[in-house]
């Protein structure tokens, strides 16, 4: 794969199977660098094939009505000043009917159990920016009164809020917000009596500084608010079909990181899937549709599992039914009326994705959207193997490029932590391999897929520790296991937490001849002052906040030893990156140029931290071709 390719993928998501089950709605997208932009577009599965619904060029979220008779489905435009609005169309075609006008569009839409209208979330300016135009918008000073007042991948936020309006579906009724006020809401679900839309909002008046988040709910004709949870680390609320609340998370403010479970309240929190020592919501792959998937008393879920996630059925009783395992990735599903078929999107090592029909025990393929691409692109299929680090079991992979001459190793390191590699595609990987690196890749402890011992040792002493341990011996195993691996010529990567440890690993161990430090935390005390999340992550990982004890989270922080750093190193960073903003990159390259490091520096306009996930297909691929060029001047020309 090279990384013109990325404009050949096919990247379906967000299956919705209808009511009766005889149809598949999915969402499917193609990155244009031409265009410099992801088209996107709604396909249906008829029961006997895929066709596109929609034309785009930005068309997602789709939703059936509960009759099965319309689909619901955000529509954007061609540009990003064209916001999302709320549309619906009949399951049988024709033109979508457009519902909302929000002035900065919607983010989620849930029909109404009689579907007799839709909850969405809508986004609006406050007033003080609202009567503005862009214009003014852009000179205005902001006058920013909270914190946080800004979010990676959604921009400002001190000037607008995300609202739970009430849409009726026959476009007749003019959309009215019923949750007007200073906070947002998020994560809409609606009660089976279609009485009120719960939703996810944060309603403490130190949000920004203290961990966790609230559950309410919204009555339909009063607007009264109500709170359904004591405050906790809660997302995605879902009801039972008894009407039973459930949510994802955890009771325990400030508990991350921590396993991710289903609760039930009744009313104190209950925890269905903690027994199972695995997170049932995949942060890796973002899972869409999110959250369980409900039939009568038992719902279906995604687990991970050592790289792996699969799909289990818990049932009311707790017993769990592991329904779909095997050495892929699960990325979304849904259940029919009749809890007797799942739709899925699957991907794998070598393949994009698929949909695919699970029926009583039995799945099949629906789709083959990436046939081009994968008779077109040479594909590296991974080995797996376990390497013994501190006691313990850790998940690695190595791809190998064709051929038996000695070759150059990328060793490459996951974000979060709390994340991990696996079982699906990832394109890097297959990139870095087509250009003739092998790839090594670990699950070090910090990581998902192993269980809360697993993920929750490298909070405190063992942050920078216990991790440096298994990546250190995850690379000596491969060396001993790969004899084409040229331990003369091993570079090294990572992203967020991955660039926090690229740094910290090439500032104590100089065997690496070449280092790509990307969106990386890197100094936790400005980190604490200027990250979105940089009031609560310090304290969730290295145990203190900036007031209680900088001292040790400079101790920490990979610019603390920088000076010590010998290895050609590459920093790519986000000019808009909110989560790690670019001023931890620019306090490296300062440090490794005034040592006189072998460094360049190479900012990308206009992105934010997820960049190498979501950002304009032409950035990403020009930050592939400044990885490779990187790597190739400072290990291939070394071979």
């Amino acid at each position: 794969m090279q990384s013109s390719d990325l404009a050949r993928l096919a990247v379906p998501s967000d299956p919705q199977i209808s009511p009766d089950g005889s149809r598949i709605a999915f969402v499917v997208s193609h990155p244009s660098v031409e265009q410099d932009r992801y088209n996107r577009s709604i396909w249906v599965w008829d029961g006997e094939s895929a066709r596109p619904f929609t034309h785009g060029p930005s068309d997602f979220n789709p939703r059936w009505s509960p009759d099965g008779e319309s689909l619901a489905f955000l529509r954007g435009g061609e540009t990003p000043e064209q916001r999302p609005q709320a549309a619906v169309m009949p399951a049988g075609g024709g033109e979508g009917r457009k519902l909302t006008e929000i002035p900065l569009g919607c983010e989620e839409l849930e029909w109404s159990p009689d579907g007799s209208a839709l909850a969405v979330v809508g986004v609006s300016y406050v007033d003080e920016w609202s009567d503005l135009n862009d214009e003014e918008r852009a000179r205005k000073p902001r006058r920013v009164t909270d914190v946080p007042f800004r979010f990676d991948n959604m921009g400002w936020t001190h000037d607008r809020k995300r609202h739970v309006w009430l849409v009726g579906a026959d476009g007749d009724t003019e959309p009215r917000c019923l949750t007007e006020g200073e906070h947002d809401e998020r994560f809409i679900a609606w009660r089976p009596d279609g009485s009120a839309v719960a939703f996810y909002t944060d309603r403490s008046p130190r949000r920004a500084f203290e961990d966790g988040a609230d559950l309410f709910e919204v009555d339909i004709e009063t607007g009264e608010l109500r709170r359904i949870a004591d405050r906790g680390s809660w997302a995605f609320p879902t009801f039972r079909p008894d009407g039973r609340l459930h949510a994802v998370g955890d009771p325990v403010p400030g508990s991350w990181p921590n396993l991710i479970s289903v609760w039930r309240f009744d009313p104190e929190p209950v925890d269905l899937t903690g027994h199972l020592d695995r997170n049932v919501y995949s942060m890796t792959l973002g899972v869409t549709p999110r959250g369980p998937q409900w039939h009568g008393g038992s719902f279906f879920s995604v687990i991970e599992d050592a790289g792996r996630v699969g799909v289990v059925r818990v049932h009311e009783n707790g017993v769990v039914d592991h329904l779909v395992d095997g050495d892929r990735a699960v990325k979304g599903l849904t259940v029919d009326g009749a809890g007797r078929r799942l739709a899925m999107i699957i991907s794998s090592p070598t393949d994009p994705g698929e949909v695919y029909l699970w029926e009583d025990g039995e799945e099949r393929c629906l789709t083959d959207l990436n046939a081009e691409f994968r008779e077109r692109v040479p594909m590296v299929e991974p080995e797996h193997f376990h390497v013994v680090s501190g006691g313990i079991e850790v998940d690695a992979w190595a791809y190998l490029p064709p051929g038996e001459e000695s070759v150059p190793v990328l060793l490459n390191i996951h974000g979060g932590p709390a994340s991990q590699y696996g079982w699906g595609f990832f394109d890097e990987f297959q990139v870095f391999a087509g250009a003739g690196y092998a790839v090594v890749a670990c699950n070090p402890r910090g990581s998902t897929g192993r269980g809360l011992e697993h993920v929750r040792a490298v909070v405190g002493d063992g942050w920078g520790v216990v991790d440096v341990e298994d990546v250190t011996n995850t690379i000596e195993e491969a060396l001993r296991r790969y004899p084409r691996l040229d331990p003369e010529r091993i570079g090294v990567m990572g992203g967020s937490y991955g660039g926090f440890l690229t740094a910290w690993l090439i500032a104590k161990d100089h065997r690496y001849a070449s280092a790509v430090v990307e969106r990386a935390l890197l100094s936790f005390t400005s980190f604490a002052g200027t990250s979105d999340i940089g009031a609560t992550f310090p304290k969730a990982y290295a145990g203190v906040d900036l007031v209680e004890d900088p001292d040790i989270l400079w101790q920490k922080s990979p610019l603390a030893i920088a000076d010590q750093i010998q290895t050609p190193t590459l920093i790519l960073h986000s000019e808009n990156d909110f989560r790690c903003p670019i001023e931890q990159a620019e306090q490296l390259f300062v440090i490794l140029k005034r040592q006189e490091v072998d460094t360049e520096f190479l900012r990308f306009p206009g992105e934010g931290h997820e960049l190498s996930r979501s950002g304009k297909p032409k950035h990403r691929q020009e930050r592939f071709d400044a990885i490779l060029d990187w790597h190739g001047r400072k290990l291939t020309s070394a071979g």
